[in-house]
């Protein structure tokens, strides 16, 4: 499960430095492909992630009455995801339908979901940049899900943007995308992010004095160390 001092660790760390802390590790493709913000407000999403998986449509089985079913999975999911969870939608990066629109996200809003995030697109995009969620896809599209998309499986292992995302993996995202975080290294990941960033943030106070970066960055120079231990006491970090 992911604790609160994780989730608040991880709202004040960029994926940028948690892509680098996952490629210490081996992780190479954890940072989900082409999926941009609308609307950032300033503060991370974080929160473990809730699937929904599209196949593309066969027209028999996707008329707009198919909405009518209670339990239609797209629905359902909506309906289903955790309060503080991420919903992740496996749209194949296609964004010629929406994945979903603004009423769907409002609800997910109104439920208290952490986010929402396709590798697709969304309809009704300036209603949902205007949402207090935090909202993330590909590019606007206006066509209802059913000209393109099936929804056929929620909270499985999936693929967003490139991205392998299982079902509680860690999701987390800023101004410039998303990353995915194995649910067994969030942790950790957290922690040495929160160093990474009041390294980061010392070494371009020191940049943006005029101050090379040989043996400021990396810390090669004992009295880099020297420095950022004095300057980690002096801002409490």
């Amino acid at each position: 499960m992911l604790s609160d001092a994780t989730r608040e660790k991880l709202k004040h760390v960029s994926t940028a430095t948690l892509a680098t802390a996952l490629f210490k590790r081996g992780f190479r493709n954890q940072f989900i492909q082409n999926v941009h913000p609308l609307g950032f407000k300033g503060e991370n999403m974080v929160g473990p992630a809730f699937t929904l998986r599209y196949m593309p449509a066969r027209e028999d089985l996707n008329p707009i009455t198919v909405f009518l079913d209670r339990a239609h999975p797209q629905r359902k999911a909506v309906e289903e995801c955790p309060p503080g969870a991420v919903f992740v939608v496996d749209s194949r990066k296609d964004a010629r339908a929406a994945s979903a629109g603004s009423i769907l996200v409002a609800r997910l809003m109104k439920r208290g979901v952490a986010g929402i995030v396709t590798d697709g697109g969304f309809r009704d995009s300036p209603e949902i940049a205007a949402l207090d969620i935090p909202s993330y896809h590909q590019r606007p599209a206006a066509p209802t899900n059913l000209t393109v998309h099936q929804a056929i499986d929620i909270n499985v292992p999936i693929g967003c943007g490139d991205a392998p995302v299982f079902p509680g993996d860690i999701i987390v995202g800023d101004g410039e995308g998303v990353i995915v975080l194995p649910a067994h290294l969030a942790d950790e990941l957290a922690d040495e992010a929160t160093e990474m960033t009041a390294f980061e943030d010392f070494v371009t106070e020191k940049v943006l004095e005029g101050r090379t970066i040989l043996g400021l960055y990396p810390a090669t120079e004992e009295q880099t160390k020297t420095d950022f231990a004095a300057w980690r006491k002096e801002k409490g970090r």
